[in-house]
């Protein structure tokens, strides 16, 4: 019993069969181009940024117009210097206070270097004559003053014993006589004084004797020790004191050179982002707006800031000057597929949107071997710009390069290839009237067209969807 096929399937059959083709293959020319956008750059460009070195703020004050021809000398870019200039002549007073400072520290060091010495020795002698006056305080001259004030007072005594003995002996002797002469009296009473001023004496001498034993030579005693002991002190403490005082004295007048130094790169960075506030063009050329930089022109957010009023980014380019002498020349960023396409040599053109109808010659000069962060290839193209046409720097252009070109090649419609788990195969039409599936080694791609490297010749028939 014969099976009937399903409706569906004979009518895709039927419709294999309608749009089925032949293809006599034939060497013909084969290439393959890669299409692609870039921008025309200048050769050279100076990228002006703030490369400050302390100051944060920059306020614009003048700001020339993006894309302006400007010639050599003038004013591109001007910023408010008025913080700037009051802080540098804070920055000058205080290098000129801290200079003096630093001479006036030298010099007390100087005087404290070489009177340290004296001083320790006048300490040193100062505590050695305390100690010396009471060991011989103690050894010799207390017993000796002791022995004096004795001596004294016995001397005292004996002077009065002695008055008293002449005036009982004038006495006796003037009183033998029945009239007592005036001149007699006179002597009696000169005697009778001698012995007052002895009794006198020997009073005082009482007095000193009992005040130096009680009195004078305890407290010599607590006085000499005294001195003995604070001296002895006040050399320990000069001892460790003095020369630590020439250590901190050294110690602050390195700290002063410290801040001096410090402070006087404070003022030359300041002094140096001044410079920064008025920025002049080199030469003749363009101002634009935004940085130039690696084969880019960006400008994003920091566009917006780019007026008067407006504040600029330190440490970053935020707009380029391009000589008028500068070359332009195309570049491109090409994913990771082009850039396998590609190598430095290869010839092509460009367009311009709006002057299609020139074709300007141009060659691949340099393909990164790396790619960018974003992962695409940065190429440089030399173009050959036609007389009278002017370009703009950042003027777009779309770029064809052939990367690929053999005069004599076969190649089949890429959809009469199919992968089988063998490779690539194509049907070839015998010549009995049947087809086979042939492996055939594939080559480059072409849009809708693949080149055949092996596998089919000249001459023979391959079927086609």
């Amino acid at each position: 019993m014969a099976r009937l096929t399903p409706l569906p399937l004979v009518a895709v059959l039927l419709a294999g069969f309608a749009h089925a083709g032949e293809l006599t293959i034939q060497p013909k020319p084969f290439f393959t181009e890669q299409a692609f956008s870039a921008s025309a750059l200048p050769s050279e460009a100076t990228l002006i940024r703030l490369d400050t070195k302390v100051w944060p703020d920059f306020e614009f004050t003048q700001l020339a117009a993006h894309g302006s021809k400007v010639a050599a000398g003038a004013v591109l870019v001007a910023f408010d210097a008025a913080a700037i200039t009051k802080k540098l002549d804070d920055a000058s007073r205080a290098c000129a206070t801290n200079e003096l400072s630093l001479a006036q520290a030298e010099l007390d060091l100087a005087i404290l270097t070489e009177s340290t010495p004296l001083k320790l020795d006048s300490v040193r002698r100062a505590a050695r004559n305390a100690k010396e006056e009471n060991q011989y305080f103690c050894a010799t001259r207390r017993n000796a003053t002791q022995e004096h004030a004795a001596h004294a007072l016995l001397r005292a005594k004996e002077s009065l014993g002695n008055q008293q003995e002449e005036l009982r002996q004038l006495t006796k002797m003037y009183a033998a006589d029945e009239l007592t002469e005036e001149t007699e009296e006179i002597i009696l009473v000169r005697q009778r004084d001698a012995v007052g001023h002895a009794e006198f004496a020997l009073r005082m001498e009482q007095l000193d004797h009992d005040r130096t034993l009680k009195v004078t030579l305890p407290r010599e005693a607590e006085t000499l020790a005294a001195s003995e002991r604070d001296t002895t002190l006040a050399l320990t403490k000069a001892e460790a004191e003095l020369p630590r005082l020439l250590i901190l004295q050294k110690l602050q007048l390195e700290a002063l050179k410290t801040a001096c130094s410090r402070d006087k790169e404070t003022l030359a960075n300041l002094e140096a982002d001044r410079k920064l506030f008025e920025i002049k063009a080199p030469a003749a050329g363009w101002f634009y707006h935004g940085p130039i930089e690696d084969g880019r022109w960006t400008t994003g957010e920091l566009i917006k800031s780019l007026l008067p009023g407006g504040k600029a980014p330190v440490k970053r380019a935020f707009a380029t000057f391009i000589p008028a002498t500068a070359k332009l020349s195309l570049t491109a960023f090409v994913d990771a597929a082009s850039a396998r396409a590609l190598a430095p040599g290869l010839k092509g053109y460009a367009t311009l949107s709006g002057r299609e109808d020139l074709e300007l010659p141009l060659q691949l000069t340099l393909l990164a071997s790396t790619p960018e962060p974003d992962g695409r290839y940065r190429a440089n193209l030399d173009v050959t710009w036609p007389e009278g046409l002017l370009i703009a720097p950042g003027t777009p252009a779309e770029v064809t390069l052939i990367s690929y070109d053999k005069p004599a090649a076969i190649a089949v419609p890429t959809k009469a290839l199919s992968f089988a788990p063998g490779g690539w195969t194509v049907e070839v039409k015998l010549a009995d009237g049947k087809t086979e599936r042939r492996l055939v080694k594939r080559g480059r791609v072409a849009k809708d067209t693949t080149e055949i490297l092996s596998g089919l010749e000249a001459g023979q028939v391959i079927l086609t969807p």
